[in-house]
């Protein structure tokens, strides 16, 4: 990396034999574009939406590769220079735009939103950073119940979009907590225009896009970069459909940006090459601090840390109507990955899980491949228990139809598959579980690998018996359909319905899951069985639900 430059020429005996030794043990652009080609051939059909993706090392590409159609309809197929909207990952555009707004000195960090926004409740206690990396505790408007049935199709001007959360209730006070923002975003566009006095993606279009030579990204509210871009799907159950129509002038700052691999990769290499920032800038954006710094958060400015593989990774996943998108950064062997989606149905092989395989192979560490071995039941059942981690949380082992399965206290349980008789990997692909033996070869505990990386950490088996569980109820299909209708609450509308005997549910950009009945009013969600359902008393259609899950309420109230 270039930002390295100044002390690499100081130290070039001891710099160079490391890199090119670890150079040397990467894999090659054709072996990357094998496992690539084998996971993307998996990951999407031939007909139907699909994705665009992009794996380099440096300025070389190593794949390049597009799987699916760009319009269903006309069965036109997808090709890897296609432009996508790309949402959230707008984000570092718009913290890189006004973090050079501050190097210029027409803005600091420290500034309050009042010095910018006028009038806004609160402002003078909320600082330009706070809005950057999600700290402000200004309620995302995209939570606001019903916005997004209706009110988001329409276009609305910079400062009519402040006026939609303007009056909305603070989240925390300031600096507090960490809670992603989308309104936090529409005002760090309001801060670049104000200190620049350009829309803010014209002035992202000239101090960012047209000197870095990105031609193919560009506000999606152009209607020439409308016109360029592949069209967006949704799903309903197992079918394509499209996308549900929104205003691109209301992602704004926040997500209303489309591009491609390409234009991606010159991103990521002029970004963290030092031609887009100083370097104290760059590490302002890179950085987490206070709220946003805690563990599992990890939040800079538009851009998150993680690892892949024991490798540091910085990163950041987009979701709009009609569009996954994911960019990675590996800043040890300098490799990017770009992943593009055409359909905003993230489950599965979405972008974040194929980003983050990509990535693994680009490193020569990819994650093992889901191939079972036969173990017998009873070894399995051997398995079941309690076992207790540091800080009182446990993992629940369980045979559920004939299948080992693990769940962590509060959380989702999942299908465990041997890879060894004692090593299992979750269904995800990239959680780890092995079971420990004491000297006799009775299993004495667990090591858990979260997604793969590092020592693991250790649970001990319990004498605790295993939670009862919960007790189907058989209900007539008249009680069921008295059930079915939309839900509305949080911003999002829940689909009730009535799928062969099953009573099912579905929230935007998700699957359809089971509700299975513990009471005529209570049901347990299959999939996720923290999650509890709750329908109103009475013999009428209920008029709302409260779904629960890990100590949290939300309600949906009924739509007409």
């Amino acid at each position: 990396m270039k930002r390295l430059a100044p002390l690499l020429l100081l130290l070039p005996c001891l710099y160079t034999p490391a890199r090119a030794q670890a150079e040397a043990m990467l894999p090659s652009a054709a072996e990357v574009a094998r496992q690539a080609d084998e996971l993307l051939d998996q990951a999407y059909p031939a007909r139907g939406p699909g994705g665009a993706v992009l794996v380099a090392r440096g300025d070389t590409v190593l794949y390049r590769a597009a799987r699916g159609e760009a319009d269903i309809d006309r069965h036109v197929p997808l090709e890897p220079d296609a432009l996508f909207r790309i949402g959230s990952v707008s984000k570092q555009f718009a913290a890189a735009g006004l973090l050079t707004l501050v190097e210029a000195g027409k803005v600091s960090l420290d500034d309050p939103l009042s010095k910018y926004v006028a009038d806004f409740p609160g402002g003078e206690g909320i600082t330009v950073e706070q809005l950057l990396n999600h700290t402000s505790g200004v309620k995302s408007y995209t939570a606001i119940p019903g916005y997004m049935d209706g009110p988001i199709r329409k276009d609305l001007s910079t400062a009519q979009m402040v006026d939609v959360f303007r009056r909305q209730p603070p989240d925390f006070a300031p600096g507090t907590q960490w809670a992603y923002s989308n309104s936090g975003y529409v005002l760090v566009g309001a801060v670049i225009e104000a200190a620049s006095g350009q829309p803010w993606h014209a002035y992202l279009q000239r101090v960012l896009f047209e000197p870095l030579g990105m031609r193919d990204t560009g506000y999606g509210h152009d209607p020439e970069f409308a016109a360029r871009q592949v069209k967006g799907y949704t799903f309903d159950g197992d079918k394509a459909v499209p996308m549900r129509p929104l205003s691109m002038t209301q992602p704004h700052a926040a997500g209303g940006l489309v591009s491609n691999v390409d234009d991606l990769l010159k991103w990521n290499r002029a970004l963290h090459e030092g031609r887009v920032l100083k370097n104290d800038s760059y590490v302002r954006m890179i950085t987490p601090v206070g709220a946003a710094a805690a563990k599992g958060i990890e939040y800079g400015f538009g851009i998150s840390r993680d690892r892949v593989r024991n490798q540091d990774q910085l990163q950041h996943g987009g979701g709009i109507f009609g569009f996954i998108s994911q960019l990675a950064y590996v800043p040890g062997p300098d490799i990017t990955v770009a992943v593009l989606e055409n359909d905003d149905n993230d489950v599965s092989d979405g972008a974040s899980v194929l980003a983050r395989k990509l990535a693994a192979i680009a490193l020569g560490q990819p994650y093992p491949e889901l191939r079972p071995i036969a173990v017998a039941a009873a070894q399995l059942r051997a398995a079941e228990g309690v076992y207790r981690f540091e800080g009182d949380i446990t993992r629940v082992l369980r045979m559920v139809d004939g299948r080992l399965t693990a769940q962590r206290s509060g959380g989702k349980r999942a299908d465990l598959v041997p890879i060894a008789a004692d090593d299992f990997l979750y269904a995800d692909g990239f959680n780890r579980l092995q079971l420990l033996r004491d000297a006799a070869g009775a299993i004495s505990g667990i090591r858990f690998f979260a997604n793969g990386e590092g020592d693991g950490v250790v649970g001990s088996r319990t004498d605790d018996a295993l939670p009862a569980e919960p007790v189907a109820v058989q209900l007539p299909r008249a009680a069921l359909e008295r059930l079915v209708g939309a839900y509305s609450g949080g911003g999002m509308i829940m689909k009730v319905f009535v799928d062969g005997e099953s009573l099912q549910a579905q929230l935007p950009d998700q699957p359809p899951v089971h509700l299975e009945a513990r009471s005529t009013t209570v049901f347990q969600v299959r999939e996720t069985p923290e999650a509890i359902v709750e329908f109103g008393p009475g013999d009428a259609p209920p008029q709302a639900l409260v779904l629960r899950q890990n100590g949290r309420e939300l309600e949906f109230k009924r739509t007409p």
